[in-house]
């Protein structure tokens, strides 16, 4: 039955959910494993915020008010949370990899100065001396990769990435541009993701990657507990608690980092939690249906880059399957005109520049409550208040205009705050 309501309506719900079956999101994430859910509540937030404190450039990204295309689609209230404005690196991933390299180089100066070390310790001279002989590796669509990158030029340490055949050159350049050695692997992400694995080893490397597999586990963890600063902000932001957050997926770390949080912090009485995907790359829908991580099937790619994914994560994927409540898809059409129609927004809502992943959530709001079976499925309605994330600016500006017809800067011109 549920993978007929896959097949008819791009839409699968969630069983195992919170708001379907009732019981409380604290036990259901804690057979989640413990160190994974513990790492998305408000302790974990607490050290997001530490660490972002630490940062001279950290400053909390808008939140947008958008009433008449929630007019349009007829719910109460959309907002976009922007993080096309995160730490000077243009996404939400800004959050992740930067996070971690802190966090890791902080842990080992600890154990070898034998005190301990907080953030703003990093710029010590023996902390960097500490980073200094600490390579990071990781494999990168681009934006987990320039985290990284800049995270380790922060600390003084050495970052290796590694890209695929996909990647475009600006995104290699602006990953390079903060120190990083570059590597370009043939194939696709999971296939970068592969090679970071096994060069790291034979290197005694870090691997600091946003996906997890059999036996790694604490890091991604970590980088999506830095994620969990964008839910933390946006409940501040909002004059209203979200009814609904729709939030798209690659591997599934921003997905599960929401959700977690939201489960953890708000019990019974959070949103519904929707995962967005692109249906050449959907991974975690593919998942939702087999109940299970499987691989999902590689066709032609997605102009979604940021997003094309063909294996869940499967700490990111045990979070989402006890607490997000359906998986749905968009196709290429659905993220270009949601491209577009943030670039030229209706009535007096801002302009607001978004990539070719950084609307999708919002893609996916708008194809659901374009579709009455879809609408009632989700419990959309007047009274709605969604909360959607913009996890990208023009992280690739050629790119963005050739698909817009306007230059970001000149959209971004056009924003106000929301």
């Amino acid at each position: 039955a549920k993978a007929a309501m896959a097949a008819a309506m791009d839409i699968v719900g969630n069983p195992s959910s919170v708001h379907a079956e009732g019981r409380a999101a604290r036990a259901l994430l804690e057979r989640a494993r413990g160190q994974v859910a513990a790492a998305l509540g408000a302790d974990g937030a607490d050290r997001v915020q530490r660490y972002l404190t630490s940062r001279s450039n950290h400053h909390i990204t808008p939140l947008h008010s958008l009433p008449k295309m929630a007019e349009i689609l007829g719910v109460g209230a959309i907002y976009v949370k922007d993080e096309g404005q995160r730490l000077g690196l243009g996404s939400f991933k800004a959050l992740g990899g930067a996070y971690v390299v802190s966090l890791l180089v902080a842990e080992e100066a600890g154990r070898r100065l034998n005190r301990t070390i907080d953030f703003d310790d990093l710029v010590d001279a023996d902390v960097r001396a500490v980073a200094a002989t600490m390579t990071f590796a990781c494999a990168t669509d681009g934006n987990h990769g320039r985290s990284v990158a800049q995270g380790a030029q922060l600390v003084g340490a050495r970052a290796v990435i590694f890209i695929h055949g996909g990647v475009s050159e600006a995104r290699a350049n602006a990953i390079a541009k903060y120190g990083a050695e570059i590597r370009r692997v043939p194939g696709n992400y999971d296939d970068s993701v592969a090679e970071a694995a096994q060069v790291a080893e034979a290197n005694g490397w870090t691997v600091l990657s946003d996906t997890s597999w059999d036996g790694y586990e604490r890091i991604p963890g970590l980088v999506m507990q830095g994620y969990t600063a964008i839910a933390r902000e946006a409940l501040a932001q909002m004059k209203d608690a979200p009814t609904h957050v729709f939030i798209q997926a690659g591997v599934g770390g921003i997905a599960a980092a929401l959700a977690g949080y939201l489960a953890l912090t708000h019990g019974d009485r959070r949103p519904k939690l929707i995962v967005v995907e692109p249906d050449r790359a959907a991974c975690i829908f593919a998942a939702a249906v087999a109940g299970h991580p499987v691989k999902a099937v590689h066709g032609e790619p997605t102009i979604m880059a940021m997003l094309e994914c063909y294996v869940a994560s499967p700490i990111a994927w045990r979070v989402l399957s006890r607490a997000a409540d359906a998986f749905m898809t968009v196709d290429e059409y659905d993220a270009l005109s949601i491209m577009r129609r943030l670039a030229n927004p209706d009535g007096n809502d801002p302009a607001i520049v978004s990539g070719e992943s950084g609307g999708v959530g919002l893609a996916g709001l708008v194809k659901a409550a374009s579709n009455a079976e879809m609408r009632a499925a989700l419990g959309l309605d007047e009274n709605s208040t969604v909360l959607v994330v913009n996890t990208e600016g023009a992280t690739d500006p050629v790119i963005y205009e050739r698909l817009v017809g306007k230059a970001p800067v000149d959209v971004g011109a056009q924003s106000v705050p929301g």
